[in-house]
């Protein structure tokens, strides 16, 4: 078998077995996948020593017992300033350093030997953190094991039950072989883990995770090198970041992905863990990339160094409350549009926040519940004034859903700050989709239908429409789609004579009806019910 990131992923998701008896799965997401982030880091250490000691060909094994031999600080035999520079290498290149009794496969020998306790684990956790914030005071692995509670109750009332689930849940990981699968396979392994967790979860816990076609969409609009300058893409911000995922997908497809940096910023402390490990086990050096847990609109940032940006992506959570207090109309995010959106709808208090943040030369998109295309008051003064700032390039409705997070359809708006033309292009998608077991499904086609119409920039009967801004001032600024793309397909008249025959068939397989009854009538003449019956035929 050829092994990939999706059948990886199902190795890993039943190695979580027992974890997934004590607990539901939106509790044990960030043990899981925070097992296999120590893991891989693990693993890059021993890689990154094979390849500065030239032992590229050696087994893990082999790797291993040099690792030890080099760096374990009780080996008489290690020259310290040996150790002190091969620390110094690791930290260089993997952002960490790993001590040899703190590596997973050390632990993974300490339960099999039946001398593991959770607080081996616990510490070396804690040390890998620390060995990275020695490194860099605003590292990105501070912290990034938190949610790996080790002490709690749902793993198991005592300490021998809690000591049970996680040592059999790691020799169930140690049983796939990471070691010998290439870094870009567990990378999508990951992201398949990830989308798994979010259709497991419950509408509120499934926002971190954008489907992987819709980030399709985005990363084929903001990456297209012909008419995005693709190869000046060298910083994506995303201010409602989630899992990472619409980030990476954008990056990925950059000119040059190894000249791309990553800034973003996540309200939710798990999500935030989350994603710093998706970007770094897709191989995202800890160097380009800059995340910060934080409310964005209630505070801004990135607030010093790099706060423009080549792209901006974000999915935030749909019709979020939010501060909306009058103070903030001071705010240089939102003080050029003179009101702020309303306190029950923060929706496009994340798009002003992210137009404030993009690049002159740059390009944004943000997916969005409908809404905001026809709301009025503070919200279509808002969008009125971002119409006639032309702002906005392209409203792409979605189909139904296709989100973890809600089933309502949703929409994508793109935004660029420097515009060539006037006309917004709009695009009904509303239909493109195959129907899954419990949602619909956007497919490869699907995908490339969309983005093509949107490069492409011309009316496509039913589906895409370029609108100008003097047709958009007559809909009083309304960008509700259904006023720009005519759907409607108009049922066909028949004919007189196919009337004519539609009546004729029906008629005769009247009389053929009325033939077999009276005959089964006659059978049975002496059934006064039947006489009767008979005589209403006649």
């Amino acid at each position: 078998m050829i092994l990939n990131g999706k059948n990886i992923a199902e190795d890993i998701w039943q190695a979580g077995d027992s974890l997934s008896d004590v607990m539901k799965s939106s509790d044990y997401k960030n043990y899981l996948l925070g097992f296999v982030f120590y893991n891989y880091l693990s693993i890059k250490a021993l890689k990154s020593f094979a390849k500065s000691n030239r032992m590229d060909e050696a087994d893990h094994k082999e790797v291993k017992e040099q690792y030890i031999k080099f760096l374990d600080p009780d080996n008489k035999v290690a020259n310290i300033s040996t150790r002190d520079a091969t620390m110094t290498t690791l930290l260089n290149n993997n952002g960490c350093f790993i001590e040899p009794a703190y590596l997973f496969s050390s632990i993974i020998e300490h339960i099999n030997k039946g001398e593991f306790d959770l607080q081996h684990l616990k510490t070396a956790l804690h040390e890998i953190e620390l060995s990275a914030s020695n490194q860099n005071s605003n590292s990105e692995f501070e912290s990034i094991f938190e949610d790996i509670d080790l002490d709690n109750n749902m793993l198991g009332s005592t300490l021998t039950q809690r000591n049970r689930v996680v040592s059999e849940t790691l020799l169930s990981l140690n049983s796939i072989n990471l070691y010998d699968i290439d870094e870009e396979v567990i990378g999508d392994a990951f992201e398949n883990l990830i989308a798994e967790f979010a259709s497991e979860s419950d509408k509120r816990t499934g926002e971190f995770y954008t489907p992987h076609q819709v980030s399709d969409i985005i990363s084929g609009i903001l990456t297209d090198k012909v008419n995005d300058n693709n190869e000046h893409i060298k910083s994506i911000y995303d201010p409602a970041a989630g899992s990472a995922s619409l980030l990476l997908n954008v990056g990925r497809n950059a000119a040059r992905p190894d000249l791309v940096k990553y800034y973003g910023q996540e309200l939710n402390p798990s999500n935030y863990n989350l994603s710093r490990m998706n970007l770094m086990i897709h191989g995202v050096s800890y160097e380009d990339i800059d995340f910060r847990n934080g409310d964005t609109l209630d505070k801004d940032w990135p607030d010093e160094g790099t706060t423009k940006f080549d792209r901006v992506v974000m999915n935030p959570p749909y019709s979020a409350r939010w501060d909306n207090d009058e103070s903030r109309i001071r705010d240089p995010r939102f003080k050029f549009y003179g009101v702020l959106p309303p306190k029950s709808k923060a929706d496009l208090a994340f798009v002003l926040h992210g137009l404030y943040h993009l690049k002159e030369e740059g390009s944004m998109a943000v997916v969005l519940p409908h809404g905001v295309l026809f709301r009025g008051a503070k919200e279509g003064k808002i969008r009125e004034q971002l119409i006639n700032e032309n702002n906005i390039d392209a409203v792409i409705g979605l189909p139904a859903n296709i989100f973890h997070s809600t089933s309502i359809p949703t929409t994508v708006l793109v935004f660029k700050q420097d515009k060539s033309n006037s006309d917004v292009m709009f695009i009904d998608a509303s239909d493109e989709f195959e129907k899954a077991r419990n949602e619909n499904i956007l497919t490869d086609d699907n995908v490339g239908k969309i983005v093509e119409t949107y490069l492409n920039r011309k009316d496509v009967q039913g589906f895409a429409h370029v609108a100008s801004l003097e047709e958009i001032q007559e809909n009083d600024f309304n960008l509700n789609i259904p006023r720009y793309v005519d759907t409607y397909v108009p049922e066909k008249r028949p004919s007189t004579t196919e009337l004519l025959d539609k009546n004729k068939a029906i008629q005769n397989q009247i009389d053929a009806n009325n033939k077999k009854m009276k005959t089964l009538i006659e059978e049975d003449s002496d059934d006064q019910a039947s006489i009767i019956i008979n005589k209403l035929i006649k």
